[in-house]
């Protein structure tokens, strides 16, 4: 009877790196094939302008600067559907690593983390990390930081430009990164975010909202 082999789980799996640590192993297939795509989509698109955004500028500029200053940490997970708890578990150990990161402390707020799921493509895969996200929503507040998803079937809407899906990718991704001044508008949307915004910009971010509001 034959038998199939199960893949093997590159040795990089859960490992988070610099880009430039990922660029050195992107051409070694049976290491770095997930990864290498990963840096790509962050290289190609989070970090270039879009036709379609809305606004000028890179899609996701802070992921731009952060990659100037080495502060960007990607990582892949081989988890599963069923792996919750092991993904749960990374993530979480994705908030200690995104304080780990050196940098100038003026620079701080660039910092960012990027876990890619490829083998969570999968409609229960994707379930387990909207849970996985739930689970750090107000774990990430109260440390003033997002946590954001995103996957090839994603249908949020851009900010910019309503038409626009901004939050897709090739691979389920979970990002983290720091609540900054300018994310007024997305504090705009979501209540529990605007607590947490306003408590880490009590004066510019109450002015910055109020424009945000004026402008619509």
């Amino acid at each position: 009877m034959l038998t199939t082999m199960a893949k093997p789980i590159p040795a990089t799996d859960g490992c988070f790196l610099g880009i430039t640590e990922v660029r050195a192993i992107a051409d070694d297939a049976s290491q770095g094939s997930d990864i290498a795509q990963l840096l790509d989509w962050v290289e190609s698109y989070l970090m270039n302008s879009h036709p379609d955004l809305g606004r000028t500028g890179a899609v996701c500029p802070f992921t731009r600067q952060a990659a100037k200053i080495d502060a960007v940490r990607l990582a892949i997970s081989h988890a599963r559907a069923g792996d919750e708890d092991d993904a749960f578990a990374l993530i979480r150990g994705a908030f200690a690593e995104l304080e780990a990161i050196p940098c100038k402390p003026a620079m701080k707020h660039f910092r960012t983390v990027i876990v890619g799921f490829p083998e969570c493509a999968d409609q229960d895969g994707i379930a387990m990390l909207k849970r996985i996200q739930r689970r750090h929503r107000f774990y990430s507040l109260a440390r003033a930081r997002m946590i954001g998803m995103m996957h090839a079937g994603s249908e949020d809407r851009g900010l910019w430009n309503p038409e626009f899906r901004p939050l897709r990718s090739p691979m389920p991704v979970l990002a983290i990164r720091h609540l900054v001044e300018n994310d007024a508008p997305f504090a705009a949307l979501h209540p529990a975010l605007m607590v947490a915004y306003l408590a880490r910009f009590p004066i510019k971010g109450t002015q910055r909202l109020v424009n945000h509001f004026r402008s619509r």
